[in-house]
């Protein structure tokens, strides 16, 4: 046992002031808001905070093709008119939009989890966080469901410099699908996620029989949950299998992906998971006293998900937070009761994808509008953005409170478990590597200061960088260096 993780912390405020657009379910301000909930708890103090680098394109390029990389850090939302083809080819539109501050957007998120990883890799902490991260769902040569850059492929291919095996956890509500399909084919990697499957939600994959191909057979496992699973049915299913995989694969580190879609009321989610539920997971893999890389993912009732954040940064700092919020910049949006958790455990559901058929007849002025956007959302298969938009829309006319029944049957789930051991006892052994030189951490392009624009604003992130330390050069005769011995 550790006698006292050390915590590393990553953010950067421009992350949270990008805008994806009006009426777009993804709201990045959401991080501002569970940063000054830590703020306000006194976590800062507690931990070691950092403001992560922006990745450059060279290193987004170890994943994703260095075109794809490439139109990203050229669009702009006044130019993308004329590319419609790319748009169409990378995937970007409406559910992955083109907006100001794209580009630095994902280099600031990326970036973040990268740092982690490293720092982890250094044994310069035990757990890092990066509550911007975790944007699972983007492939090597496309955007999709918001996600740009896969963040979390980036940072476990920087921790499997150093670890001959990694573990990765997902608890979104949806299916991990970017990043089991990175790992898919080899035995480095094991994915585990939690997810609704099934009624066509997006993105459609993640069936239990989806298991890895090649030297990735059995590697990739895939726990397929239907509505409304509560905390308990949740965290018994979740401790009986991450035991199990964590036993037969010996993992050199976990990297655990918070997505807050899977909390009751979510906009576009439909479990049932309390915030404690949800931390309680986070809680039973911190015990493994494995190096752990926390991210955030999806997250659609902003103030619900900086709530569960800000909790499971607690968790990890084995701290806890007393129920009434304290005052802070957002506090107004965590009226009326300004609690932490939601009285009675239990979020109250209000509207989602899964709700949409049972909802659509209770009021008749909706009927027609209904009709033609789940027409549409049929023909586009999996769009998010597009039935957030109609519950949003509509949901005024609505007084309907809903808490979703749990349809996840003691014997579906046995099953699935059943399934998943199966598959585990289909691994012989954990998996080595052959020895190899480590690759370095950093590649950081040369650049001309003196091509640089001065009529351009300069963000927080280059600002800090132009601060210089007043110990760092000798400059007269108080100069802090000039007594010191040479070595």
């Amino acid at each position: 046992m550790r006698s006292k993780d050390k915590i590393a912390y990553y953010y950067d405020g421009d992350v949270g002031g990008v805008y994806f657009g009006p009426n777009h379910p993804m709201k990045p301000h959401r991080l501002c808001m569970t940063h000054h909930l830590v703020l306000s708890y006194d976590l800062h103090k507690k931990m070691e905070i950092y403001r992560p680098h922006k990745a450059y394109p060279v290193e987004l390029a170890q994943f994703h093709s260095a075109d794809y990389v490439e139109f990203l850090h050229r669009i702009t939302p006044d130019t993308q008119h004329l590319f419609s083809n790319e748009l169409a080819k990378y995937n970007l539109g409406e559910d992955c939009p083109v907006f100001e501050n794209l580009f630095e957007f994902c280099q600031i998120y990326a970036g973040g989890t990268i740092d982690a990883a490293r720092r982890l890799n250094n044994q310069l902490c035990d757990i890092a966080i990066n509550w911007a991260g975790g944007l699972h769902h983007a492939k090597k040569c496309e955007a999709s469901g918001f996600c740009y850059i896969n963040d979390l492929v980036l940072g476990i291919l920087e921790l499997l410099k150093h670890q001959a095996r990694v573990l990765y956890i997902d608890i979104d509500v949806h299916h991990g699908d970017g990043v089991e399909e990175a790992f898919y084919f080899t035995d480095r990697v094991m994915t585990v996620s939690f997810h609704k499957y099934g009624d066509m939600f997006f993105p459609g994959t993640g069936d239990v029989k989806e298991t890895g191909e090649r030297e990735g057979k059995y590697y990739a496992i895939n726990v397929p949950l239907k509505d409304g699973i509560d905390d308990t049915s949740f965290t018994r299913l979740f401790k009986s299998i991450i035991s199990k995989v964590v036993e037969t694969y010996v993992p050199g580190a976990i990297v655990l992906q918070c997505g807050a879609d899977s909390l009751a009321g979510d906009r576009l989610g439909c479990f049932n998971l309390s915030i404690d539920g949800h931390a309680e997971c986070v809680r039973f893999v911190k015990k493994f006293n494995l190096p752990l890389l926390v991210t955030g993912g999806g997250g659609y009732t902003k103030e619900n998900v900086a709530r569960c954040w800000a909790v499971e940064t607690g968790v990890l700092l084995d701290t806890e937070l007393p129920n009434e919020i304290p005052e802070n910049e957002y506090i107004k949006y965590f009226g009326p009761e300004y609690s932490l958790r939601i009285p009675n455990g239990h979020i109250v559901c209000t509207f989602s994808e899964s709700l949409c058929y049972q909802c659509i007849l209770l009021h008749p002025y909706t009927n027609l509008i209904a009709e033609s956007v789940i027409s549409k959302w049929a023909h586009t298969m999996y769009s998010l953005s597009l039935v957030s938009l109609f519950f949003w829309c509509v949901s005024p006319l609505f007084s309907l409170f809903v808490e979703q029944e749990n349809l996840n049957s003691k014997s579906y789930l046995s099953t699935i478990k059943m399934q998943v051991f199966e598959n585990l006892r289909c691994i012989q052994h954990a998996p080595g590597v052959q020895m190899q030189e480590v690759p370095p951490d950093f590649y950081i392009p040369d650049f001309d200061e003196d091509e640089q624009n001065p009529d351009e604003r300069m963000d927080q992130h280059t600002q800090d960088k132009n601060i210089q330390r007043d110990d760092e050069y000798y400059e007269g005769d108080h100069d802090n260096d000039q007594n010191m011995e040479d070595v």
